[in-house]
């Protein structure tokens, strides 16, 4: 099931992200987050009017969604990012899928232009599900970061979507 998240989500939230940090190059960072790291995070996801959903499965949440500005300067006020987070052992049931697409139906209804997926260049699988959806390659990063040992590519990966009725600069 998919639904809002609410703060009473946060530890099972930070389980999940926590595990990418140390276990995956989805997530270009060293050090897990404190549980008072991700709720300043789901304040600011309130505060800042961005989809915060969770997949819930046998009573706990087992992944999460999001996304929020790609950049911070208004002209990018219809482009954002989007994050997808599934708990290790319920990874390649399909639950990235259904999140990706309740996120790609609110931006939609939110009416932004461009999502960006930004992918560590070795995950296809990631890469696979964002194709399937219509994400076009738009671009790589060679060692934009460097993770257990190695330097990471990071690939961008684009979908347009049906935009504003009527865009403003401001």
């Amino acid at each position: 099931m998919i639904r809002q998240a609410t703060e009473k989500d946060l530890l099972d939230i930070l389980e999940i992200y926590n595990d990418a940090i140390l276990n995956t190059t989805a997530i270009y960072d060293y050090t897990e987050h404190s549980l008072e790291e991700r709720k300043q995070w789901y304040e600011k996801k309130k505060q800042d009017g961005s989809p915060l959903l969770v997949f819930e499965k046998d009573e706990r949440v087992v992944g999460f969604a999001t996304y929020g500005s790609f950049r911070v300067y208004p002209a990018f006020k219809y482009s954002i990012e989007h994050s997808i987070y599934v708990h290790k052992d319920y990874r390649n049931l399909g639950i990235g899928k259904l999140l990706l697409k309740e996120l790609i139906d609110i931006a939609n209804k939110d009416e932004y232009m461009t999502v960006v997926a930004c992918i560590d260049s070795l995950n296809e699988g990631s890469i696979k599900i964002h194709e399937k959806f219509g994400f076009k390659y738009s671009g790589t990063i060679t060692k934009a970061g460097y993770k257990f040992g190695k330097w990471l590519d990071l690939v961008f990966y684009q979908l347009d979507l049906d935009g504003p009725k009527a865009p403003v600069e401001s």
